[in-house]
């Protein structure tokens, strides 16, 4: 019995919604699908599906072979690779997930290149600040930035994640350059809205190397840092962004540095795997582009204003 091609038929229907779909995209009968599907849950002696008229299901059992299986298959699925390809012949879907506003400002215009090298590979990208279980969802790898807290992953730092406090020169001109961090205590910050709660608390690093702590107050905050930028931008008080993500405005003079002396401390963007003996070439091939596209010389750290 093929059980670990019947586990990679199972995960194909919860990943598609559906046995037609799962059957279509592995060129196999819906009749057959469904015969494989039936054989192993007798194998197992559990009901692995809740079959509805619009949508199936993972019962508790289906939902736990889902999570174990799916390394046990992409394991076999990664040695296969090895064994067939070379380094240089990626293929099969790469499911990745990315912080939005990094992943569409520097990751995204660095996709077809990527494609254009390996033409048998497919990428399933997402976009969202969320923290994705990795194993849970199905996904490759994710491109994560700051702290990672999450022992069972594996991580490779792909670049520094510099960042700065910013204003734009109308916000300054109205109500003053700071000189000091305590100077920031009569200034609106534009705060995030992390997974941690409301940042009103920042961090930044004196010129001798010790850390300061700053309370701000503030008018706007968002989960979502476009909205920041965009609050920034229009003058409603100074927030603190990744380089990566304002280094564009700086350049055209539209947001200045804030207290240059000062910075938050460094970070990093890392790419986060889930820990399997075995990562599939598609994986690799990707952390390793992106390390060469970003890692040497970021893009968003050329021709910054002194």
């Amino acid at each position: 019995m093929d059980r670990i091609g019947d586990i990679g038929l199972f995960l194909r229907v919860l990943d598609l919604g559906s046995i037609t779909a799962a059957a279509r995209s592995l060129n196999l009968s819906v009749a057959v699908a469904s015969q494989r599907l039936k054989r192993l849950e007798r194998e197992l002696g559990v009901r692995l599906l809740h079959r509805t008229t619009r949508r199936l299901h993972p019962t508790s059992e289906g939902q736990s072979l889902a999570e174990r299986g799916r390394a046990l298959v992409e394991d076999l699925d990664a040695l296969a690779d090895d064994l067939r390809q070379s380094a240089h012949d990626v293929g099969g879907t790469l499911r990745v997930t990315l912080s939005a506003s990094f992943g569409q400002q520097h990751v995204s215009p660095l996709l077809p290149e990527f494609q254009a090298r390996h033409p048998r590979l497919r990428i399933s990208a997402h976009l969202s600040d969320d923290l994705v279980d990795l194993v849970k969802e199905g996904f490759d790898l994710a491109i994560r930035i700051g702290l990672l807290d999450d022992s069972g992953l594996v991580a490779r730092r792909i670049a520094g994640n510099r960042r700065v406090l910013a204003a734009s020169p109308d916000y300054l001109r109205r109500h003053g350059t700071p000189r000091h961090p305590d100077d920031l205590a009569d200034h609106a910050g534009v705060l995030l809205m992390g997974r941690d709660g409301r940042q009103d608390v920042w961090t930044l690093t004196a010129p001798d190397g010790g850390l300061l702590r700053v309370r701000m107050t503030s008018r706007f905050e968002s989960n979502f840092g476009e909205l920041l930028r965009d609050a920034v931008l229009a003058g409603q008080g100074i927030a603190m962004h990744s380089l990566w993500h304002v280094a564009d405005d700086l350049r055209a003079g539209r947001l200045v540095v804030v207290l240059p002396d000062y910075p938050p401390p460094t970070s990093q963007i890392s790419a986060v795997t889930p820990a399997r003996r075995l990562q599939p070439p598609r994986v690799r091939s990707f952390v390793d582009f992106l390390i060469e596209r970003l890692g040497t010389a970021p893009p968003w750290e050329a021709d910054l204003p002194a």
